[in-house]
């Protein structure tokens, strides 16, 4: 029986390996390496292996974005359309994993009822959720950090979540954080969605152009392309500070992590990728 604990990343998913290592020893750790993460995301990654004291496997898709890119040409990954999950994250770890029987330990929390995380219908994978059983919940997962060492990811002072830099479920605010913080890589995804505008736009009028951003088949954040989010980043960090002066005064002495989390935008929804944020 193989033990198996995935790493988003982000800090739950770090938190429940940290916890986990001295009470399985042949716990095996794995990310699923779109080849899209974040700087801050790979940087994490090679402190957790140092307090971890062993490797994280790193799963890569045989074919990454760029390919499947242009299989699925013409539209995005979405939330309607999430073939960079199934694709880039699931098939890689059903592969790994094979026909072997195996444990996977998901870092959904106690006070996370709601949330879903991945969970295999294949019959060789169980799915075992050590926080929730332990009722460690967001403090706790905080506490755990903090006494390894390890902390929060650098990306938590301006994006609430993991994942690839480009991800369709990122704020308005995000966005701009990511062409602050990280000026290229705002600009390949600008080139990505042109280049899908560009080619769904190809001898159809500027109403179908309209109808694309609305529909977010053809742009990464919905209703808008990013250059015109980014011509609105005055409105939308005007808006977002005003978010974060309400959630402050909603739940006070909160970490910053956690006050980005309340502050979410009336134009955005709360909605996270099943593998990719915990």
């Amino acid at each position: 029986m193989r033990h198996i604990c995935g790493i988003s990343g982000g800090k739950d998913s770090s938190a429940l390996a940290i916890y986990m290592r001295k009470k399985i020893s042949d716990m095996e750790y794995f990310f699923c390496d779109t080849g899209a993460e974040l700087p801050e995301t790979y940087a994490y990654l090679a402190k957790l292996e140092v307090v971890l004291g062993k490797p994280i496997t790193r799963l890569n898709s045989t074919r990454g974005f760029d390919h499947y890119f242009e299989v699925f040409r013409g539209t995005l990954p979405s939330p309607q359309m999430r073939w960079c999950t199934t694709l880039l994250k699931i098939k890689p770890l059903e592969e790994w994993i094979g026909n072997e029987d195996v444990v996977s330990y998901v870092a959904i929390r106690a006070d996370e009822n709601n949330r879903k995380g991945y969970i295999s219908t294949k019959p060789n994978i169980k799915t075992e959720f050590p926080f929730i059983d332990n009722e460690i919940d967001h403090a706790g997962v905080i506490r755990i950090l903090e006494d390894s060492g390890l902390n929060l990811p650098d990306y938590y002072k301006w994006r609430t979540r993991s994942g690839c830099y480009f991800c369709f479920f990122q704020r308005k605010s995000e966005w701009v954080g990511l062409a602050d913080t990280h000026p290229d890589l705002f600009k390949r995804a600008v080139a990505i969605e042109q280049k899908i505008l560009k080619d769904a736009g190809a001898g159809r009028d500027a109403s179908f152009k309209s109808s694309a951003m609305k529909s977010g088949n053809y742009t990464w954040s919905q209703g808008e392309t990013l250059l015109q989010l980014l011509e609105r980043k005055d409105e939308i960090m005007a808006r977002h500070k005003e978010n974060l002066k309400r959630a402050k005064m909603k739940r006070k002495n909160l970490p910053l992590v956690d006050v980005l989390s309340d502050a979410l935008d009336e134009e955005e929804e709360s909605a996270s990728c099943t593998l990719c944020h915990v």
